[in-house]
């Protein structure tokens, strides 16, 4: 201990040899004293290397060069292991200097790219809730919104001027009536409007169904699904309109029927049917509450512009219509009957026939195709079943979809399979992933794209 306060004491005296180190200097009890030995400290002490001060220009001296400095009874062998405490010291020091200026070196760079980062998002956010005029760019506010967050209420007017005064009907059906639209840009969408023309038409419980419809659907998001995107509900005039996606190339049943159309071949036709059965399996078994499709149908299965399926749910006006007509005031309050999946399944197997086979359906009825089916598949006569206009197609895959369709089609709704059962035995012998059958390119993408890059400018 006396050793220690011994070097403690000589170190302290080497550090007060530093003129300009006058806190150890006036650390000493007897603050006089020092001072008063401080010219004497200072001469007594010297220089014996030129170096940086974190170590030592000629390694190996500590020794001779504190020796003049020790008290005399500090022995030999007390100084060499001074020594060599010092210089561990200071090889410690050197070490973790070595490591700060490469922390530096590291930190620092990756501070002013963070900052960067942070500046560039708060400057594109800023931009991002500049005004933008509507149709100016082709998306006006609204549908900007609705395009990315969900389905959003709609002015009429940009819808008006969007569908060229709803003068371009596309189809029309006895309970709604289907336009197209073109924004500015070029982006598509499909607007569908009620028939009914008055809200003395409209009854409470039709009002109510409309706006549970539009929370329903909203929650759908599916690439082979026509996604809603907006709604536009107004008295002056009456009008209740659904926005939605719009699929450039026709219905499946135009290209199955119409020659004008493009011929599908086998392949094309097996990745609708996945399409078409992924998307219901999404809507049964991955929404909560599960959701039905009323009325899977070729004319209402719309092809993309990769020839995807993509499905639109016509039959929800067909309720709004029934609803409207009965007028039911205390409709809105009974509880909704659960979702037909078994009906589903079953409506998936005829169009599974009448894909494969190029048959033309009875519009209202889907018994007709499927009990003509039934004599082929019950004999296991599955080439029967092929579309003549079809250059080829594989025999393992038509048998997979035979058994499928035969499944779904049973009359016992009890026995048909769920939607997850019919995928996972299709997507085994056809081979088709979800990401396949899905559409590449979609209106919305490209809508998405647009409103990014009108927020950037």
């Amino acid at each position: 201990m006396h050793n220690l306060q011994s070097f403690a004491s000589v170190m302290r005296r080497r550090l007060l040899s530093e003129n300009d180190n006058l806190a150890a200097l006036l650390g000493n009890d007897d603050k006089s004293s020092d001072l008063q030995n401080l010219k004497e400290i200072q001469r007594s002490v010297d220089v014996n290397s030129v170096g940086s001060g974190s170590f030592s220009a000629f390694p190996g001296i500590y020794g001779q060069a504190l020796a003049p400095l020790l008290p005399e009874d500090i022995d030999a062998t007390t100084v060499q292991q001074l020594s060599t405490d010092v210089t561990q010291t200071t090889n410690v020091e050197m070490s973790g200097t070595t490591y700060s200026k490469w922390a530096y070196i590291i930190t620092i760079p990756a501070a002013i790219l963070l900052i960067s980062l942070i500046v560039l998002i708060l400057v594109l956010r800023k931009r991002g809730r500049a005004p933008v005029a509507p149709w100016k760019t082709g998306l006006s506010g609204p549908i900007q919104k609705a395009l990315v967050t969900g389905a959003q209420k709609l002015n009429r007017a940009e819808l008006e001027v969007a569908c060229e005064d709803f003068s371009n009907i596309i189809n029309t059906f006895p309970t709604c009536t289907v336009f197209k639209g073109i924004l500015s840009s070029g982006v598509e969408i499909g607007v569908v409007s009620t028939t009914i023309s008055s809200s003395k038409d409209w009854s409470r419980s039709a009002e109510s169904c409309f706006k549970k419809k539009i929370d329903r659907l909203s929650r759908v998001n599916h690439k082979n699904f026509i996604n809603l995107l907006g709604y536009c509900l107004e008295n002056e005039p009456f009008t209740r309109m659904m926005v939605f996606e719009f699929a450039p190339h026709g219905s499946l049943s135009q290209h199955l029927h119409v020659k004008e159309f493009e011929h599908l071949d086998w392949a094309a036709r097996m990745r609708v049917i996945m399409g078409v059965a992924y998307c219901l399996q999404y809507m049964h078994h991955e929404l909560s509450p599960p959701m039905a499709i009323h009325d899977v149908r070729s004319d209402t299965t719309f092809i993309s512009d990769d020839y995807a399926a993509k499905i639109a749910d016509v039959g929800v006006w067909n309720e709004l219509a029934a609803k409207a007509k009965a007028g039911k005031e205390d409709g809105s309050s009974r509880a909704e009957a659960p979702p037909d999946l078994p009906s589903n399944a079953y409506c998936f197997g005829a169009l599974m026939i009448e894909t494969i086979s190029g048959r033309v359906p009875d519009p209202y009825d889907h018994k007709p195709i499927c009990s003509w089916a039934s004599e082929h598949l019950k004999d296991k006569n599955y080439g029967k079943l092929v579309d003549a206009s079809l250059k080829e197609h594989k025999e393992s895959e038509l048998e997979a979809v035979c058994e499928v369709i035969q499944e779904c089609i049973d009359p016992d709704p009890t026995r048909r399979p769920s939607m997850r059962d019919v995928v996972g035995k299709l997507r085994d012998a056809l081979g088709i992933s979800p990401e396949a059958a899905a559409p590449r390119l979609s209106p919305l993408w490209w809508a998405e794209l647009e409103l990014l890059s009108v927020k950037s400018t």
